[in-house]
């Protein structure tokens, strides 16, 4: 799966609430109401990862968790991290 240019990438996580770009990836940092929330969320997040075959950078701190997508073969955004995203926030 080719990475998409810059213009494809600003449109589609325009669309998606909360998501930035950070180089060649996209991120959110979610903000759960405990901490075995928030791991209840991770764990939820791994389902859909193995399921997409496909498995972002996850960053526990207490209540909050950072997802940083990136599609390392492609050598950047690609659909696929959109698609997953978009099933996080489906969970979110």
């Amino acid at each position: 799966m080719p990475a998409l240019p810059d213009d494809q990438i600003a449109t589609k996580i325009a669309a998606l609430e909360g998501w930035s770009r950070e180089q060649d990836m996209i991120v959110k940092t979610y903000e759960l109401p405990t901490f075995p929330d928030a791991i209840t969320f991770v764990a939820n997040v791994a389902d859909l990862a193995e399921a997409a075959d496909h498995h972002p950078d996850i960053d526990i701190r207490y209540r909050k968790v950072r997802i940083a997508l990136s599609t390392h073969d492609a050598g950047g955004i690609t659909q696929k991290d959109f698609d997953l995203a978009g099933d996080i926030e489906a969970i979110g």
